[in-house]
Parts: structure tokens; sequence; C-alpha cells
């Protein structure tokens, strides 16, 4: 049954997939300014060059035409096209920048959930008391402050008054200098799994099969560890698979104010360039991450709750 499930979700997935990166196609190329006529600068364009790059571009084609080309070189032969101002294939601009942000997001995902679970677990065993009450106050102020004013806070306290982190990331990506963009990137979803985690928990320690548990004299650790973790971690499961995605596409700000090299500053200077071919390959990526984890959360149910069966 499982299989079947599987196999289902799959096909469900091609119109997802399709409707989607129509759609980023469609409002990437509603930008305004000419992308082709930009490769001129402030000089003025002469109209039959301009054209003709256009036509050898496949720009002058319908719009429809147009994502129907670029859909059959992605499936035909995983051919993202190339970009306008460089001619550089954007699949050659995707291999650089997405191990940067894979890399970043990674470490982004190990401290939000490793930080995120714990400081909500705390709170959901301590509820009403001081530990709880401190926790809820931390995450709030996380959730109050913007990413960009987290970042330069971070950066002015750490790098320039006690130096104990390099201003910006340098070009060899180091793991050591990824961790201050990382817990900049992390920090808001950090306090929504802590929060998440400890509404979760504070609910399920009053249910009845925790007083059953309780009652039948199983050890503490047996309690907390199987029972009350696993139904409580389902919606923490949630957010952290569409949180994903978000940490791998949400990246701007934060690859910005560090320098890194990532696929946050390809897609601002996409924008800026009007380069949508670059643009779309990028968010195309970013849609099949999200399906795919939102197959693997989905299939992650079944193992958090046994009472869940897929058909």
């Amino acid at each position: 049954m499982m299989g079947r499930y599987v196999v289902r979700r799959l096909l469900q997935m091609i119109p997802v997939f399709i409707g989607t990166t129509l759609l980023i196609f469609l409002m990437v190329y509603s930008l305004p300014g000419d992308p082709v006529a930009g490769l001129f600068g402030d000089k003025a364009a002469n109209p039959a060059t301009v054209a003709k790059i256009r036509h050898d571009l496949g720009l002058d084609l319908p719009i429809l035409q147009q994502y129907w080309n670029y859909m059959s070189g992605i499936v035909l032969h995983f051919d993202f096209g190339n970009q306008i101002a460089s001619g550089r294939p954007v699949t050659d601009v995707l291999g650089d920048a997405f191990p940067v942000t894979l890399q970043l997001a990674a470490l982004a995902f190990a401290f939000e959930l490793i930080f995120g679970i714990g400081l909500g677990v705390i709170a959901g065993l301590r509820a009403g008391r001081l530990a709880d009450n401190a926790i809820l106050i931390f995450t709030l102020l996380i959730i109050s402050v913007p990413v960009f004013v987290l970042g330069f806070i971070i950066k002015m306290v750490f790098a320039f008054e006690l130096g104990w982190i390099a201003p910006n990331v340098s070009n060899d990506q180091l793991l050591s200098e990824m961790i201050a963009p990382a817990v900049v990137l992390g920090g808001l979803s950090l306090a929504y799994v802590a929060r998440l985690t400890r509404t979760s928990m504070a609910e399920n320690l009053r249910a009845d099969y925790m007083r059953t548990a309780v009652a039948k004299g199983l050890p503490r650790r047996r309690v907390i560890g199987v029972h009350l973790m696993r139904n409580s971690m389902i919606p923490v499961v949630t957010f952290l698979g569409t949180d994903i995605g978000a940490l791998m596409g949400g990246a701007v700000v934060t690859e910005g104010i560090f320098n890194v090299k990532g696929v946050g500053g390809i897609i601002y200077e996409s924008i800026i360039r009007r380069e949508g071919t670059t643009l779309v390959g990028l968010v195309t990526v970013l849609v099949l991450v999200y399906l795919v984890t939102s197959l693997l959360i989905d299939l992650l149910y079944a193992v958090l709750d046994p009472r869940i069966r897929y058909a």
C-alpha cells in the first residue's frame, strides 16, 4: 500500500511542477525592462542588433512557446539554458551556487533542529515555570528582530568588537566562516520550532494516553521519549519539512550581509539584471526540493505515528 501511495504522490507532482514553473516563468518574463537592451548599459543600442540577439535567444517567440522550449530542454537534456549577459550555462551557475547554499542551509537546519527542539522540550516539560517563561520571552525577542538587524548585530558584536568571527565569508567558504550566517538564517525558524514544540508537548502531556502510560508504571524516560515525543513531533516535522526549501531560497539578505556566494546572491543579481533564464532555473530546482521534501515528510508521519496508514 505504501508503494501505491508513493507512486500516486509522484504522479501528483507532475501537474504541480508544471503549474508552479509556468507561474514563475510568466511572472519573471512579465517584469518590466528588456534584458537584451540592458546588455548595452547607458549606450543607445542598435534596434537591429537588439532584434537579432532576441531572435538568437528565442525571446521573440510567444511566451508559451518559450516555456515549452525551456521545459523540453530541462526534461530531455537537463539543459536550463544560458545566461543572457555572459552566455554561461545556467547549470554551471547552479553548480557553483547550490553547494554553498546547501552547506549554509544544512548548518542552519541543524542549528534550529537541535536548539529549537531542545528549548521546546524544556519549555514544554516545565510549562508555566521560570524556564518556560524565559524561553518564550527569548523566542519572542528573536521573532521580533528582523533578519537584517540580527545579521548586522551579530556581525558588529562578534566580528568587529570581539573578533571571534570573520566579517565576511571568504571564497574558500570555510565551515567556521559559515556558522555566523547559519545562526542568522536559522534564528527565526529556531524560535518557531521551539514554540511549536513547547505547545505540542504541553498539550500532549494532558492527553489520556499519557496518564495511562504513567499509570502503568512505565519509566519516565520511556514515557517522554517514546509516547510524548513521537506524538508531539508531527507538527514540528511538518514545519521543518517546509522550512528546508525556505532556507535554501530565502537566504538573500543573509548571504548579502556575510558576502556568501550562494543562491541568494544569484537570485538578487538575476532580478536586477533581468536574467530570466537564471532566475527560473534556480526557482525550478527549489520547486523540486519542496516537492521531494513534502513527500518525505508525509512518509515520516507513518514512522512517528503508527496509526497513520497510507492506502
